[in-house]
């Protein structure tokens, strides 16, 4: 999911009046004080393209998932950021919450608390259930999809089921303590969606207050580019807890959670290490670690995704001598060793 990094100084006069129902500083450090450090990846199964694939009955996979999660926890991770979908509540909202109760299981027995994320503006337009693609060889991401998808999103007389769909999911787990926060909308904006999206995130917002779960709500800030500043305010004020995107090498991952510590708010960068975009476990992980900072890489085993490619890749690419995302293949053995090493070694998790 390609993104800019940020490039922005923040201005505290914005972001200084928040209103409940956002937590106030004092409830979130209370939140974040009994927080062990947050370290784990986005995680979806390898044997799934898309989120429709993870969470489809017929599709649903949860051998895989069991075994997938067991390699996290080996690795000493404590945390995995996950995508859910709108139509996946509208098509059969009991049978969909029966298989995040199996995944919230899963992972709870692997010492595992979960992030969930309700919409995406990233990859694909026209999500439709049913039989997922296959993946385009060597294509990062070909079978991902938005949530809800940008016809939607333009037309406010179909966010009825949206509003269903927040309030439903956030009502059924609002006191699950496998539940570590709920990241309400991925990369607001993106995919050429930043004049229109802007009105939906608010309202999502606003949906999640109406239930106000006990566990955080927040959405990650990803462009620190000029015509996402109103998003970026936005998120920054409404958010419980700050939650970032960075895609860049560690010095500016550390001067972005320079910047993000005025807020006074625990921090957890939900998505970064992109090998060759020199955003590394070996450099970027220990800096996370200083700053205690949470770190939620992209990606955990090598599957349909296809992100061991990078950005923009091409039909029929070569598996890169330097993967993009991702940990371990199919199998369980690890790209990097040394990586498995340092990520044991920084977490104290013994092999």
């Amino acid at each position: 999911m390609k993104r800019l990094t940020f490039f922005w100084m923040l201005s505290l006069g914005c972001l200084a009046a928040i209103a409940q129902p956002v937590w106030t500083k004092e409830q979130a450090n209370a939140w974040g004080i009994q927080q062990p450090w947050l370290v784990g990846c986005n995680f979806i199964p390898s044997t799934a393209i898309n989120e429709l694939e993870m969470w489809q009955p017929e599709t649903f996979d949860l051998p895989t998932i069991d075994r997938e999660l067991g390699w996290a926890e080996g690795l000493g991770f404590n945390t995995v950021r996950v995508y859910l979908h709108n139509l996946l509540w509208e098509n059969d909202r009991e049978e969909f919450a029966g298989r995040i109760e199996k995944f919230l299981e899963t992972a709870d027995r692997h010492h595992i608390r979960v992030i969930f994320v309700l919409f995406d503006d990233c990859w694909l337009p026209d999500p439709r259930p049913g039989k997922q693609p296959d993946p385009v060889p060597g294509v990062h991401n070909s079978g991902w999809l938005r949530a809800p998808g940008p016809a939607i999103v333009a037309d406010p007389s179909r966010w009825p089921a949206l509003e269903a769909y927040t309030k439903g999911i956030l009502t059924r787990f609002r006191d699950d303590r496998r539940i570590l926060l709920w990241d309400l909308y991925n990369e607001p904006g993106n995919s050429g969606m930043e004049e229109i999206t802007y009105p939906l995130l608010e309202k999502v917002f606003q949906w999640a207050w109406s239930v106000r779960p006990s566990q955080p709500l927040t959405c990650a800030t990803w462009n620190g580019g000029e015509k996402f500043r109103r998003y970026n305010d936005y998120q920054l004020r409404h958010s419980d807890v700050v939650t970032f995107h960075n895609y860049s090498d560690a010095s500016n991952l550390e001067d972005e959670i320079k910047r993000l510590q005025a807020l006074g708010k625990p921090i957890l960068c939900s998505e970064y290490m992109a090998r060759t975009n020199n955003s590394t476990f070996e450099k970027n992980l220990p800096v996370l670690k200083r700053y205690q900072v949470g770190a939620i890489n992209w990606g955990l085993v090598s599957g349909k995704t296809n992100t061991i490619f990078p950005w923009g890749s091409k039909p029929g690419s070569q598996e890169p001598s330097v993967w993009f995302h991702d940990i371990f293949r199919r199998d369980g053995t690890p790209f990097d060793p040394r990586e498995v090493d340092l990520i044991r070694q920084l977490t104290g998790k013994k092999p």
